[in-house]
């Protein structure tokens, strides 16, 4: 976890400064201010609808009595899309509309939920029951 903390702080920061030192080479300096401002306002436009869009389907799977999973963890790549869009820089930029992008996101929600371990408890006779516990005589059903 430290070498990806340490990239983020130490190496993205280095590259936005030398992204925005070459375009304003290239475009100047108020071109490239005004770029940085309008992709910031453009981003968080298009993460208002992503949000919302994410947040209808949401609720639409409560309304079910469905576990909106995936649309959680979408609402958390939209907030770090939205960190990364107000972040001055064109590498945060970009991204940050990656993660906007929703087939990207989509992958990215899968490459995530792929990795996650679900704990589980059950509770016989009133005592709480570790995974890997013992249980005889119990009937069950599994539901997904």
């Amino acid at each position: 976890m430290f070498p990806l903390i340490a990239f983020i702080f130490l190496v993205v920061p280095i590259i936005e400064i030398y992204l925005l030192i070459q375009v304003g080479q290239v475009i100047g300096a108020g071109w490239t201010i005004f770029l940085v401002v309008f992709t910031a306002v453009i981003g968080v436009w298009l993460l208002r609808i992503q949000g919302l869009s994410t947040l209808t389907r949401a609720q639409q799977k409560m309304q079910h009595n469905e576990l909106p999973a995936r649309e959680i963890l979408e609402g958390m790549g939209l907030v770090v899309a939205g960190a990364l869009l107000l972040t001055p820089g064109f590498f945060t930029d970009t991204v940050g509309f990656f993660l906007l992008f929703p087939p990207t996101r989509v992958w990215l929600v899968r490459k995530v939920a792929s990795r996650m371990v679900v704990a589980s408890a059950v509770t016989v006779e009133g005592r709480e029951r570790q995974h890997g516990d013992v249980i005889d005589n119990v009937k069950y059903h599994r539901e997904d």
